[in-house]
């Protein structure tokens, strides 16, 4: 496994990535447009040339950051890699001087173990309002918000 910053050439691959769990319907889709704009909030988990997770941390405001875009490839699913990729987007939101992370998800226990707690929505206006209103599930949107301060 190597864990590591994403560059201009995953571009397609994380798109990919991304498409297939939006498609389930357990992400927001991305544009390829988008993940070049933003290749710099990406880290990757490479297995043999090949990337197999992904996860992103967006600064949002002056005080608080999202991890979004979080995905493992299923047939490498409980080996650690999302947690890996947690563990490093906190890191990248320490070195930018963030006090709080925070994550939409279907997956509340996995973020729980890792100091993450439920929060109202409403806490996110500026998540709401940026991102979200683009979102097909808007307003009804079914996944749980959930902060680490940091």
């Amino acid at each position: 496994m190597n864990l590591r910053r994403a560059n201009i050439k995953d571009a397609n691959d994380i798109y990919k990535l991304i498409s297939y769990f939006a498609k389930k319907g357990l992400l927001l889709q991305r544009t390829l447009s988008n993940i070049y704009d933003n290749i710099r909030d990406f880290n990757v988990i490479e297995v043999d040339n090949e990337i197999v997770a992904i996860a992103a941390m967006h600064v949002c405001w002056e005080d608080f950051g999202e991890i979004r875009s979080i995905c493992v490839k299923e047939e490498h699913f409980f080996k650690g890699y999302g947690r890996a990729l947690v563990e490093a987007s906190v890191r990248d939101a320490v070195d930018v001087k963030l006090s709080k992370l925070f994550v939409l998800t279907y997956q509340v226990e996995f973020f729980e173990k890792l100091g993450f707690f439920l929060v109202n929505k409403k806490v996110l206006p500026k998540k709401i309002w940026g991102e979200c209103i683009n979102c097909p599930k808007f307003p009804n949107c079914d996944e749980t918000a959930m902060m680490k301060i940091l």
